[in-house]
């Protein structure tokens, strides 16, 4: 069994959780206008929730309850975690509000909205919407039930009029990506999140938070980079798993292609792909030579370490 994070919360997170911010992604999502952040309630599961399953904010304002969740890899089953934290969240309130499933009243629940705010590397739409009904093993036409999920890509590029209406989301992207240029430019991690953090307080992005959290948010940078990397090592395994079945069946070009793709997909996060280095790995064959690139990429801090454990240096 995987072991869930062993760390409270991420950057966003660590934002999310002032109510003045939570306010002002709110109201830039909704072009809403409320002013007193008192009016948020911050919710926090009492009962134990896998960490692979958290979202990143909770919080209820006007009986609206609202799940934010950023995201570096995109996950198309985010209706189906959303629906298990609902579910888990909403039974605490009815416990918190002494609510009775059982009254002959009709208990008025909190309005829920379901948000993921986007910025990985993989190139995404600036806006799309992803529903648990599409996970149905059996289309039906009349629902039993949905969710959707809104899915906001705040790249650079992307939703820049969203960001102008929240310092909180416009920094949060200006710090990932300082922290990808620093990474590009061939800084390990710890030196590349360091520069970033003081870079955000030199052009007042997001200051009081980075000056006052500067060493929670270095440790939770590294820690969550830590976690992703672990991921794709796992999913790698996973797919080696089935990778011999897939070549019984003639499947090795698919398999090739499938590796080819991914290792690409890991080397654009550390850096800009030289096209020497592109084409060598496009041209290889051995399916045992792309997985070990693909661990090694999967480890790596940079483009410079992953071309040494290679010997790629060409």
């Amino acid at each position: 069994m995987r072991k869930n994070r062993e760390y409270k919360s991420d950057v966003f997170s660590m934002l999310m959780e002032s109510k003045e911010n939570a306010l002002e992604v709110y109201n830039a999502l909704n072009d809403s206008e409320y002013t007193n952040p008192e009016e948020v309630e911050i919710v926090q599961l009492e009962r134990g929730v896998s960490l692979s399953i958290r979202n990143d904010a909770s919080f209820i304002i006007d009986m609206n309850i609202n799940f934010y969740e950023h995201q570096s890899t995109y996950n198309p089953n985010m209706p189906l975690r959303s629906l298990i934290y609902f579910v888990n969240t909403l039974q605490d309130w009815l416990k918190d509000n002494d609510k009775d499933l059982f009254s002959r009243r009709q208990i008025q629940i909190p309005t829920p909205h379901f948000i993921v705010f986007y910025n990985g590397t993989q190139k995404r739409t600036e806006y799309e919407e992803m529903r648990l009904s599409d996970s149905f093993y059996h289309k039906a036409e009349e629902l039993q039930i949905e969710i959707i999920c809104k899915v906001y890509n705040i790249n650079p590029e992307n939703n820049q009029i969203l960001k102008r209406k929240s310092a909180v989301l416009e920094g949060y992207t200006y710090f990932v990506e300082k922290v990808r240029e620093n990474q590009r430019q061939g800084m390990n991690l710890e030196e590349a999140v360091d520069s970033a953090i003081n870079d955000c307080i030199t052009n007042h992005i997001l200051e009081d938070f980075f000056r006052s959290r500067k060493d929670e948010v270095k440790k939770m940078t590294h820690l969550d980079y830590t976690w992703e990397k672990r991921e794709r090592l796992i999913r790698m395994e996973e797919y080696a798993d089935g990778e011999a079945a897939g070549i019984q069946k003639g499947e090795a070009a698919g398999i090739r292609k499938g590796k080819i793709d991914s290792l690409m997909e890991i080397l654009q996060e550390l850096g800009d792909i030289p096209e020497v280095l592109q084409t060598r790995i496009e041209s290889e064959k051995d399916l045992q030579v792309l997985t070990s690139w693909l661990k090694a990429a999967a480890r790596a801090d940079s483009l410079k370490e992953f071309r040494e454990k290679t010997g790629l240096n060409i």
